[in-house]
């Protein structure tokens, strides 16, 4: 049985543990307000892009004058899995669900005999898939000197992932992040970017386009990547914070519940250790 002093000093350290937990949980409610605004803004901005995109890839479907990031390689034989995680632990299991996911993709096109190459965007993720996947990274964006993501930082993703396009190193591109839904749920999604399926605007036909169609996706495709990525980081901050704050949440009430019974078990032992010296002092007093 521990003794009364290292029962004490357990109490006090898991004190202290639940102080550090309780401030992170409200740093990170404070964190998740100002992220769940940006994710949820940002949605009609992409969903808008998302139909333009849409209308013009329809017009431009089957043309030898489509982009190649429209139209593809024509192949299908290397993919690179853009995983994005977090740069920071102690949120739970948002990370785990991303990287779960990346893995399960990894595994069935392996097994189909496919190339499967990594790019990481946080070091959580890729801390998890080197233990695998170490042989397949290639590449890493850093992003722990980012206090709060911006399109500057999904356009420089964009730009990495688009001059491997262009350099031919894959044919497919898929990002993997986690969707924001509530505080306490949070969606793995993957999501293909290269070539991507464009949903097509329903008032397409209102709509002339000068030069012609295929011109203008040129130019507008990779901003259409870029603004994807941008939606996927902005979601992954909210679902980080979100995840963050619900752990803490719950190692706030452990400690406290370990609080409880620590202080139960040494209230038990102190008694236990007074009734012991007044049997002996009694005993000693009767031996006389």
């Amino acid at each position: 049985m521990p003794s009364l002093k290292a029962l004490k000093n357990r109490i006090v350290s898991v004190r202290n543990t639940r102080k550090i937990t309780k401030a992170m949980q409200m740093v990170a409610a404070a964190k998740l307000r100002r992220a769940q605004e940006a994710a949820v803004a940002a949605r009609p901005y992409a969903e808008r892009m998302n139909a333009v995109i849409g209308g013009l890839a329809a017009a431009a479907a089957g043309s030898d004058a489509a982009p190649r990031l429209l139209r593809g390689t024509g192949q299908d034989r290397v993919h690179l899995l853009v995983v994005m995680t977090s740069e920071r632990g102690l949120c739970g299991g948002f990370n785990s669900s991303i990287v779960r996911l990346a893995r399960a993709r990894a595994a069935e096109l392996l097994m189909q005999g496919k190339t499967v190459k990594f790019l990481t965007v946080g070091k959580k993720g890729r801390e998890q898939l080197k233990r695998d996947h170490a042989d397949r990274f290639v590449g890493h964006i850093d992003l722990s000197d980012v206090r709060r993501v911006g399109y500057a930082n999904a356009r420089a993703v964009a730009e990495d992932v688009l001059a491997r396009f262009e350099a031919g190193e894959f044919d497919v591109a898929t990002i993997f992040f986690n969707r924001f839904r509530s505080v306490i749920s949070q969606e793995p999604t993957a999501q293909q970017v290269i070539p991507a399926a464009w949903e097509a605007a329903g008032d397409r036909g209102l709509y002339d386009y000068e030069p012609s169609e295929e011109a203008i996706l040129a130019d507008l495709l990779p901003r259409g990547i870029a603004t994807r990525l941008f939606t996927a980081l902005l979601e992954n901050a909210a679902s980080e914070q979100g995840a963050r704050m619900t752990a803490m949440d719950n190692a706030t009430r452990n400690a406290g519940d370990m609080i409880d019974r620590l202080t139960i078990q040494y209230n038990r032992s102190r008694q236990a250790a007074i009734t012991k010296e007044l049997i002996e002092i009694i005993s000693g007093a009767e031996a006389l």
